[in-house]
């Protein structure tokens, strides 16, 4: 796996500061097996448990999200799942331990019929505002934590709401698959193509910068005091928001240049070593 060169920037701790710490799991915290190493759980849960506000931002569902979440032993904060359209407070008071503060849904019937005609072998999967997940019959994916509703492509083209859809297309090529979606002229949503021939389609002028921003300014963290980490196309905007904006090593050239920093690759616990400056 080809990494970037490691960037480090001036950034200095404030003493006596709570930072909001926004990290991205797929390639970040999870290597691309799904696997998460001790050295990370233990450093994420450090810094949780100094005061900082540690958060979850992902692109997957809320189902696939909390498993996260409890591996690092977090009992508290929030996370931010499909792209930015969910967010949760962790309550362990609450039924099932949270609590959905917040919830964006949009109109997907349009991008999906028009997917449907230029990539018919693709499959798709559709989260509904409910929690949800319906998914073609080819479509085969753990990223939402829950068991599938299968459902025909001209039935979920006749939905009129969701918080997220999964294309996947793996016929193509990932090269082939970008392309085809460049050209496909979708409007009114938020997407972003990811290592694979995949794509996740949120609403409109939703990221997980949004969600984050909102976290902020909840928690009354100053702009100056917020990180943020991940390797994905998804990750871009909150990469940008962030005050210190970390790219993963093995991240793609168009994350690594909007950030401020870029560290080890995830196989290398790239994480760790910016978290624990905290510390």
């Amino acid at each position: 796996m080809k990494t970037l060169p490691l960037r480090k920037s001036d950034w200095r701790k404030e003493p006596g500061v709570h930072y909001l710490v926004a990290l991205d799991v797929d390639g970040t915290l999870v290597n691309h097996d799904g696997k998460m190493s001790e050295a990370v759980k233990e450093a994420t849960r450090q810094v949780a448990e100094a005061g900082h506000h540690v958060v979850i931002s992902t692109g997957r569902s809320l189902g696939a999200t909390l498993p996260i979440a409890q591996l690092i032993g977090l009992d508290r904060g929030y996370t931010v799942c499909s792209n930015g359209a969910v967010t949760v407070s962790i309550d362990p008071g609450a039924e099932g331990g949270y609590r959905v503060v917040d919830k964006v849904s949009f109109d997907p019937s349009s991008a999906i019929t028009t997917i449907k005609e230029r990539l018919p072998q693709a499959s798709l999967a559709l989260e509904a505002p409910d929690g949800t997940v319906y998914a073609t019959d080819n479509f085969e994916d753990w990223s939402f934590g829950v068991k599938t509703t299968k459902v025909s492509r001209t039935q979920m083209a006749a939905m009129d709401s969701a918080v997220r859809v999964v294309v996947c297309s793996p016929e193509d090529t990932p090269a082939d698959f970008k392309e085809v979606i460049s050209n496909l002229g979708l409007s009114g949503v938020n997407y972003a193509v990811g290592w694979s021939a995949w794509l996740d389609i949120s609403p409109e002028d939703v990221s997980k910068a949004t969600a984050l921003e909102e976290i902020r300014q909840g928690l009354g963290v100053k702009p100056e005091h917020t990180i943020a980490i991940g390797d994905g196309l998804n990750d871009r905007e909150m990469i940008q928001w962030a005050a210190r904006g970390v790219a993963m090593g093995q991240a793609l050239p168009e994350v690594a240049e909007l950030a401020t920093d870029v560290t080890l690759s995830v196989y290398d616990d790239g994480v760790v070593p910016i978290i624990r400056e905290l510390l």
